[in-house]
């Protein structure tokens, strides 16, 4: 069943996979602050009627009335958004990417042409667009004028689209951007990132510090849940997608499968340079620590460039940090791994280039 949500912090977590809870803390969230917009615009959804809507109130209410989403996104708008255009000159040569992102993603737009250039790739930007915490479907209804994903989709300046859907699905961001940018460039290719859950998947109380007790054997039934779940569903509106279009031209990074490898080595002892797993969050929610940012910004190295990212040196960034230039082979190797081993990601050892 579809679930068409009130606004992206309307949290939905893998349909059939975990319960969906509303919970009223004493400081205000961005989650209660659009849900008490909501209640003002929707009193009805209130069904309790305790004066307050819950998330499971707020998607009741729109699974009958769909019509709702659109009357709360004009209203009110999205979360906070910012985007940068391309920053190329006209006739440059190279890879035109543009990063359309979440703050789980949004940082690969600075890491990518640092990692290019080490590796002697042209690397060029298309432009980025973010909006914290946003599924694509919050981008694609971004007006006009500050889509500027769409622009340089309709400029037909963009060679591989990257997007970070969040925990709903399916998207129907990813279809609209991907048919969008298929009518000015044929050639496009659409990596959609599969990120890792926030707050380890925990609904109640929950800090950064608790992911160290975790075990390399509860990361793997983690790892498992999520992918027979959330990953199942993008898994599914990809592939039927490319029917649609008629070519395989979206594609999936798996960047979760590389985020729980590497929690596993840590959980075991076998992270150079990392002692506990907490080291590679920089906040109770997930936000990846600059080590957990590298990985992830490898793994869509090597789908981009359809080339092992094992070998580049390691950034200027975190040359000083001890032990680095293990944990960075080691960061490089699971990215690999975790791409070539994946058979949405578009990247076969056999195609790739040295």
């Amino acid at each position: 069943m579809k679930k068409v949500l009130l606004s992206l912090t309307f949290v939905a977590l893998s349909l059939g996979a975990y319960k969906l809870i509303g919970q009223v803390a004493e400081k205000k969230t961005g989650i209660e602050a659009r849900l008490a917009q909501a209640l003002k615009m929707f009193p009805d959804a209130d069904t309790d009627k305790d004066g307050k809507l819950s998330i499971n109130e707020a998607l009741s209410y729109v699974e009958k009335h769909p019509e709702a989403k659109d009357k709360f996104i004009a209203k009110n708008g999205g979360s906070k958004s910012s985007s940068k255009p391309a920053s190329f000159a006209p006739g440059a040569e190279g890879t035109k990417v543009f990063v359309c992102a979440h703050s789980y993603m949004i940082y690969t737009a600075d890491w990518l042409p640092q990692l290019a250039e080490a590796a002697h790739v042209s690397h060029l930007k298309a432009g980025q667009q973010m909006i914290g915490g946003s599924q694509v479907i919050q981008h694609w209804n971004l007006p006009d004028a500050q889509n500027q994903a769409k622009k340089a989709l309709k400029e037909g300046i963009v060679d591989v689209l990257t997007l970070s859907p969040h925990l709903l699905m399916p998207d129907e961001g990813i279809d609209n951007y991907t048919k969008l940018g298929l009518e000015k460039n044929p050639n496009l290719r659409v990596l959609v990132q599969a990120s890792w859950v926030p707050k380890d998947g925990k609904t109640g109380e929950f800090t950064n510090a608790m992911r160290d007790s975790v075990t390399a054997d509860e990361i793997r039934q983690m790892r498992d849940f999520h992918h027979n779940g959330w990953l199942k569903q993008l898994e599914s509106q990809v592939a039927t997608l490319n029917a649609a279009v008629g070519h395989e031209t979206v594609h999936i990074l798996p960047v979760s499968a590389a985020v729980y490898a590497l929690r596993e080595r840590v959980a075991e002892g076998k992270a150079p340079g990392l002692s506990k797993q907490s080291e590679m969050f920089r906040d109770d929610h997930g936000h990846p620590s600059d080590v957990m940012a590298l990985l992830v910004s490898y793994c869509h190295f090597a789908a981009i460039y359809q080339r092992t990212p094992v070998g580049l040196p390691v950034p200027t960034k975190l040359k000083d940090r001890p032990q680095m230039a293990e944990l960075n082979k080691l960061l490089q190797e699971i990215a690999w791994e975790s791409v070539t081993h994946y058979p949405m990601s578009g990247v076969k050892v056999a195609d790739a280039k040295p």
